[in-house]
């Protein structure tokens, strides 16, 4: 019988190797937490990254096969968050549990969130889609924030929490906008329909997967907007990073500038995200990372700060160019 000291060992590197070979961005970014957070970062990526490949399986397998194992993996986090953890991911997201405090609401949110994939037929408008990367993506800011910790206590946590989720949200868009032909492939649009329309695209456009679309106006312009989008949602949650604490602040940083180098890739292809996936070069990552050690966080001037930002539901408006977004 291995002991337990080993056997969290094992369980520790299982999560590590599942975010190396998944996660390069969120990899390297881990690599700027102290050894036990960044411990408990591979964790929750696993945990989410197996949820999510199970319901990536929908088309290949019966929706109710699926939604069986589903309910089976939500039965398998609520034992392990009651001391009964079994399998690596499960262990290891029992401890983190209860070494950072993690609320269990993010961890159930986020099965809900990718839930969706079960059923969805697409996204009428910016407020579902929203909503969608509220539950696959926002939780995950909040689950990170236990987990990097808030040094001024519960109450600025909370406000940690916002800009984080907002963060998420930012995240997820830039994953949607650069998967595109990819998410096409297995029958799935994470699109607005209404802004297509605005555009004079829809969903049996993308669905076609005809890489002749992304050089057209109406494809370019669409994508400029989504992708100003993204950029001003990383540009209201990045205030948050100055609540977290010092140890942590640098993995923010890189994970948050990670992924909008992305959108950066994105233009630089011309929009065409349908023929082939977009994705920083090594050299940019390396001088992400190179930055991210260098950073230091401003004081946080509390006054502003308030709740933390929030998507506005506010009607489309092609207008708007740097998106939905305010400070609550």
């Amino acid at each position: 019988m291995p002991s337990q000291a080993h056997e969290a060992l094992s369980d520790a590197a299982y999560c590590a190797r599942v975010t190396r070979e998944h996660a390069r961005t969120f990899a390297l970014a881990s690599r700027l937490l102290p050894p036990h957070k960044r411990r408990a970062a591979y964790a929750l990526y696993a945990f989410c990254r197996v949820a999510d490949d199970l319901v990536d399986r929908a088309g290949s397998q019966e929706t109710e096969v699926l939604r069986a194992q589903l309910a089976e993996y939500r039965g398998q986090l609520s034992l392990a968050l009651d001391g009964h953890p079994s399998g690596s991911i499960f262990r290891e997201i029992s401890w983190v549990s209860a070494t950072f405090g993690v609320s269990p609401a993010p961890l159930f949110e986020v099965l809900d969130g990718v839930s969706q994939d079960l059923h969805s037929a697409g996204y009428a408008n910016w407020q579902e889609l929203a909503a969608y990367c509220e539950g696959v993506a926002s939780s995950v800011g909040e689950m990170c924030t236990y987990v990097f910790g808030v040094p001024a206590g519960a109450v600025m946590r909370g406000k940690a929490i916002q800009y984080a989720r907002t963060l998420g949200t930012a995240m997820q868009l830039t994953n949607i906008l650069r998967d595109v032909g990819e998410d096409a492939a297995r029958g799935r649009v994470y699109l607005p329909a209404d802004e297509l329309a605005h555009f004079g695209l829809s969903a049996s456009d993308v669905l076609r997967q005809d890489v002749a679309i992304t050089r057209t106006p109406a494809w370019q312009q669409f994508m400029v907007f989504q992708v100003n989008r993204a950029r001003a949602l990383y540009e209201a949650a990045m205030p948050g990073i100055a609540l977290l604490s010092p140890d942590a602040q640098r993995c923010a940083v890189a994970c948050a500038t990670g992924y909008a180098a992305i959108l950066t890739a994105i233009e630089q292809q011309q929009y065409d995200t349908i023929s082939r996936r977009a994705r920083a070069g090594a050299f940019t990552r390396l001088g992400i990372l190179w930055n991210a050690w260098r950073y230091q966080a401003p004081e946080a001037d509390l006054s502003v700060l308030r709740q933390g930002p929030r998507i506005e539901e506010a009607p489309f408006d092609v207008t708007a160019h740097r998106g939905h977004v305010r400070l609550a």
